[in-house]
This record gives structure tokens, sequence and C-alpha cells, in this order.
């Protein structure tokens, strides 16, 4: 195994010449592979560092890192093999995509329209380097609100020392235009600084200065408090506006800029290009943007945040409810990004916005749902769980960023959108009943039903004292942590499977070996399905003996309950025809863990399957794929048909015993249409085990051979 974390995700991606690109964003690894196939995912997934792995269309590739990710970038692009691989700072046309990262439901869900694809690539690309910035100066924010509400500072513009405070934050959010340009022509393969500049000509003091020129008409926005104006240049028209902290402008202008950037480069010499491509440039797309890109772009920035602003105000329930149960599917699929764009514009137009309120219970819903994790982690002792929730936490809880939940544990574990979901509707009711009951003032007297903010603030616990009516939004945001929470801890994320397995995984990791004091009953039902009882029992009994001491306690019961003149057992014959494997062939954590005790595989080659020993059928599960035999001499023998088949639901399992029912060995036990649970996704693999392997001197299979039912498979010594 690699040495290190960057060496070892590089060689489970392929190898370094399996890597055509590699950039990063604030929380993954994105590649561009050569053959995407070549990737190890499983070993991803379960690499210590990684919190998730997620394939993408084409041969793009994708590994969630979580906050770290820089580190593991850097230190990725300084091992050697990697030297001469494009990077983040790859440009012209060896750069190479920068695909917005997806989670596997993105992946389905997005890439059967190829623009509207690329189109939500390009409005994350636009602004996912700049959340760093965002972030601070959304932090700054808080703390200067909060330091204001205590009384500790001022609330005094006159004061010099608080311009220069707001002079820090102000400045992301006022020249964000041309941070956004210079994203937006780098996504699009244009020179980036020439993007930024053609922004920068909107916003120097001479442009912004033709408002007040004696020629220029203005006329107020009493709806939206601001002023347009319109010049003449040059004889023409040319509408005038604040395009500070205006971010629809520079995406269409970058937009723009594209097709006549990569336009002049197919018609200038090349040996001239580096001169004549800006010059062009500069003038033609300057112009576009001034006279016309620039006013559309307000209009349509004005017109989304007027018809949003008429929602909030005439349906604010509807619009407090939606936007949470909106956003934990929007994100996932990238979709979330003209929204974020709306945000700035209705502060940018409004003074205020009021989306990023109902935004926040989404988020904490999410949040509690980590929490709700991290604390079954705990418990269970699953030590990787336990790591991958606390890191998502953190950055959930300090930074507002919901990408290390999402990526690293809500969608692997579809159960948790249940229990979220619902924290995000109650939530949602919370906000919609106290923003109507509590309506916020805004600062220019405007009464507004709902929360609202006057800076772009991601939606953490340090960012809370940027909201107006503080107190609804925390209990809105309380309530939709602790619903989510409280739902996770009582009904759990995982399936009855899933939990087995990590029970196993953690009981085995602490003492070697599990033990096995639980009856056939309570075994299958942690390995399978326990729809009725809703929860799985641990594998290891509370409160249970080392192994050792649990080996002796079954031997006496074992001595006790068997007849005087009972059989021994000391084989156990194959329950169907096939070919014999190890556990640690059959694909299944569990039974490979030995949880469940040493026992052998069958692939099988007849439908037809047997009972192995002669004993009493303690179970027959209702679908029929598991069975525990007990025999008179006490040996528990489990036959579990197929993997992950009690999700057929007993479809194509004909049962042809009870429950309590003696068997013979070589008796049926079930008919099983092997190729309906082929076409159904499942593995057809048997598995047999001793599920008291501990109680014997020694359980051993009988691997690598090809049997036929009834054909002895395991050896038992006493």
């Amino acid at each position: 195994m690699a040495d290190s974390l960057a060496a070892q995700i590089i060689a489970a991606i392929g190898g370094h010449e399996n890597v055509r690109s590699l950039t990063h964003c604030a929380t993954r690894l994105r590649f561009e592979l050569v053959d995407a196939s070549k990737v190890d995912q499983n070993s991803l997934e379960h690499m210590q560092g990684v919190l998730g792995a997620v394939p993408q269309s084409g041969d793009r590739f994708q590994v969630v890192i979580g906050g770290g990710v820089a580190t593991v970038y850097e230190n990725i692009m300084h091992l050697p093999e990697m030297a001469g691989v494009g990077g983040t700072s790859a440009s012209g046309d060896g750069q190479k995509s920068n695909a917005d990262v997806k989670a596997e439901a993105r992946s389905k869900a997005r890439g059967k329209v190829a623009w509207l694809d690329s189109f939500f690539e390009y409005l994350a690309d636009s602004f996912r380097p700049i959340l760093g910035v965002l972030l601070g100066a959304s932090i700054i924010i808080a703390l200067v609100n909060l330091l204001i509400s205590l009384d500790v500072i001022p609330n005094d513009e006159a004061s010099a020392g608080w311009v220069f405070v707001k002079a820090i934050w102000k400045g992301v959010f006022y020249f964000l235009p041309i941070m956004v340009a210079y994203n937006a022509a780098k996504k699009l393969k244009v020179d980036p600084w020439l993007g930024g500049a053609i922004m920068a000509i909107l916003m120097t003091p001479q442009f912004t200065g033709l408002m007040d020129a004696k020629t220029t008409t203005c006329v107020e926005n009493a709806a939206l408090g601001t002023k347009s104006c319109t010049a003449s240049i040059f004889g023409l028209p040319m509408a005038l506006s604040d395009y500070s902290g205006n971010v629809f402008v520079p995406l269409l202008m970058a937009a723009v800029l594209a097709l006549v950037y990569h336009g002049l480069k197919r018609i200038i010499p090349e040996s001239v290009q580096l001169v004549f491509v800006p010059f062009f440039c500069l003038i033609i797309v300057g112009a576009l943007t001034a006279f016309i890109i620039g006013p559309i772009g307000v209009w349509v920035g004005n017109g989304l945040g007027v018809g949003l602003a008429w929602m909030n105000t005439h349906a604010p329930f509807i619009f407090a409810i939606i936007i949470p149960m909106l956003y934990p599917f929007l994100v996932p699929l990238g979709l979330h990004w003209p929204l974020n764009a709306l945000m700035l514009m209705n502060i940018q137009t409004l003074g205020y916005d009021f989306i990023q309120g109902p935004m926040g219970v989404w988020n904490f819903a999410c949040f509690g749902a980590t929490a709700g994790v991290l604390f079954l982690a705990v418990r269970d002792k699953d030590k990787d769980m336990r790591q991958t929730a606390l890191g998502a936490l953190a950055a959930g809880l300090l930074g507002g960023v919901s990408e290390p939940s999402l990526y690293g544990i809500h969608l692997r574990y579809k159960l948790i959108y249940k229990r979220m979901l619902v924290g995000c509707g109650l939530g949602g009711v919370v906000i919609a009943i106290l923003g109507w009951l509590f309506p916020s003032v805004t600062a220019a007297g405007q009464t507004v039903h709902g929360v609202t903010t006057t800076a772009f603030a991601f939606t953490s616990l340090l960012t809370i004292p940027v909201f107006n009516q503080m107190w609804v939004y925390a209990v809105s945001i309380a309530v939709s942590f602790l619903t989510s929470f409280l739902l996770i801890i009582t009904f759990d994320y995982r399936t009855p499977e899933q939990k087995a397995e990590v029970l196993a995984r953690t009981s085995a990791n602490q003492k070697g070996a599990v033990p096995m004091v639980l009856g056939i009953d309570e075994r299958i039902e942690a390995r399978t399905s326990a729809n009725q009882k809703g929860a799985v029992p641990s594998v290891e009994a509370k409160g249970a003996a080392p192994a050792a001491a649990t080996a002796t306690a079954t031997a006496a019961a074992t001595k006790t309950e068997a007849p005087a003149a009972a059989a021994t057992t000391d084989e156990v014959n194959a329950p169907v025809a096939g070919h014999v494997i190890s556990l640690d062939e059959t694909g299944d954590p569990v039974f490979a863990s030995r949880a469940l005790g040493e026992g052998v595989g069958i692939q099988p080659a007849d439908s037809t399957v047997v009972s192995p020993v002669s004993g009493v059928l303690q179970t027959v599960a209702e679908t029929g794929h598991a069975f525990g035999i007990k025999t008179d001499d006490g040996v528990e023998v489990l036959v579990h048909v197929g993997i992950d088949t009690v999700k057929m639901n007993g479809e194509g399992f004909d049962v042809k015993v009870k429950a309590n029912e003696h068997v013979n060995a070589g008796d049926t036990l079930v008919v099983v249409d092997f190729d309906k649970v082929k076409e159904a996704g499942y593995s057809t693999t048997t598995l047999m085990t001793v599920l008291n392997t501990v109680a014997f001197a020694s359980v051993t299979p009988k691997i690598g051979v090809d049997v036929k039912a009834g054909e002895s498979v395991i050896d038992i010594q006493r």
C-alpha cells in the first residue's frame, strides 16, 4: 500500500499515467482521466481520509476529501510521478474540464441534456473559487453585527475605524462582478484577466461618475429604492446602473466574450494574437457590455428579484417551506447556484435578501442529521463514521458547508433523506409562522414578512447575528436541527444489513472474534431484514462475555439440550449443487468478517436448496431467503440464499418448509428461480455458516471444489 494519502489516491485512480488533469474545489478533487474504468472505487471509498468517490459522465471522477482538500491536492501535485500533469494552473487549450462535483444522484439525474449540464457547470465554476472569500466576509459581518448588538462597538459610520472595518468585507461584495467575470472567462477558456478587465470598465470612477453628469437623465425606482440613468454617448443612449455586487452581468458578458475571443483567435495570425486579440476584445465586448449586456443583466436580475419578493410578500408560507424542501435536491444536482446568484442580486437591488433564512433551515436540518449519525457512530464505536461525521459537522456548523455531509454520508445512506426532509419541512413551517407574526423591518423602513439579511452569509452558527429577527431564525434552525437529529437517533439511518455490517466490523475490531450468544433468529435478523421490528439486534449481545467464556457457556448448553442418544454432527453438507468458495470471496462483508461464524459460499448450479443437516428449523424467513437449523446435538447452521435477496420480498422463492419443523439432511427447503435473482441485480451466491463456531475446537470449510447437494463442505471437530 502507498505510504501517503496522496500516493494512495493516485494508485487507486489508476496511476499517474491515467490522469489527464486534476483540479479541486472547496471539498473535492476533480480528475479528468484517460480511462475511468481503471479506477478502484471501492478502495477509494474505504480509504482513510477520503469521504467519498463519485464517478461522472465520460472519464471524469471526483474524490471527496473535505476541508483538507487543498493540502491533499498540493501533496498529490508534488508527487514525482505527477510532474507535467495538468492542474489548476493549466491554461489555454491544455486546461481540462473544471467540472462541478456531482454526487451519484447528480450523475444519474444530469448529463442527458448536454447544454443544460454545461450551463450549471458554468455557474458553479464561476462562483466556487470565490466561496472562501465570501465565507470570510460573511463571518466578519456576523462578528461586527454581534459586537454592535452587545454594545461593544458603536454603530457609527462616522467613525474612521468603523469605515475601515466595513471596507474589509464591503470590498469583497463591491468588486464581486470582477471576480465572477474572471472565473467565468477562465471556465470558457478565455484569458481570465481580460474578462476581469472588461467588467472593471463599468466600475471605474469615470464610468460611475457619468450618473452625475449634467447631460444624464435619471429616474427613481420606488419599488427597488434605486435609480436608473441614461447618458448620451456619441449620440447613442446608454443606460447607467450601479454594477457593484451584480453577478448576472459578468456571467452574460463572459459568454459573449468567449464567442468574440475564440472568433478573433481563428482569424488573427498567431504571431500577433497577444496584442490584437485583447485590443479588439476590450473595444468590442467593452462597448457591448456598457450599451447592451449590462442593462439586460440588470433587468434580468431585478425582474427575478422582484418576482421572488412578490412571492415572499403574498405567499410567504409557501415560499418559506418550499425553499428548505427543495434545497436537499438542488444542492446534489448543482442547481442551487442560480439561487445563490439571486441572493446576491437581492442584496444589491433590494438592499436585503429573504432567501437565506429559509435556506438556513435546510442547512441546519442537514447538520442535525449529521449530528445524529455522529451520535450513533459514537454509540456503536464506529471509528470510521465517527471521524467522517465529526469533520462534516464541524464544516457545517462553523462554515455553513453542506458538501462534506452530503457526499460523505447522506448520499450513501438514502434513509437519511427521509428523516432530514421532515426537519426541513418542520423548520420551514416554523420560520413561515414566526416570520409572518413577527415581520422584520429593513434599513429603508420596509416591513417584510420573513427573515432577512443585508449580507450574503453562509448559514452557520457564526453567521446567525447577520439575520434580522435573529431570534426567529435561531428558533427555526434549532427546530430543523433537533428534528433531524432525533429522527436519526430514533429510527437510525442505516438499513438492517448496513447496521449489522457496522456492528460486526466494530465487534471484530475490538475483540478479534465475535461472540455467538444470540439465538439463530436474532443472528439472521442481524444480517438480513427486520422490517417488522424496525431495528436490527446487535450481533453481540449487551454485556456479552469474552469469546472463551461464551464458548464454554454454549458448549454447556449444548450438552444440556442434546439427548443422550443424539448422533454427533461432525460435518455439514452442501445445501445446493455448485462451486464452493471462501466467505472472503462472497462479497458480503458481514459473512466475510465471520460475525456469523465460519462457513462457505456456493455459486449455485441448481435451483433446489436442501437442508445441510438434520435438525429443527428454528427460523424460516418469510421471504424464503434464510433458514436457521439446529441439530439435535446443538450445531447451529444458517443457510442464506443469495446476497441482499431479502429485498426481493419472496419473489422467485418457493418455500417448502415451515418454522419448528424437523427436517432431515437432504430435505428440500426452497426452490429458487436464480435467473430472476440475477435479473433483479442480486448475487446468487448461497452462504452457509456454523453460527456457534466458537463452541467447537475447529470448523473447517472445504473450498475450491465443485459439489452436489448433500456432499460434505464443512468439517467440525469438538
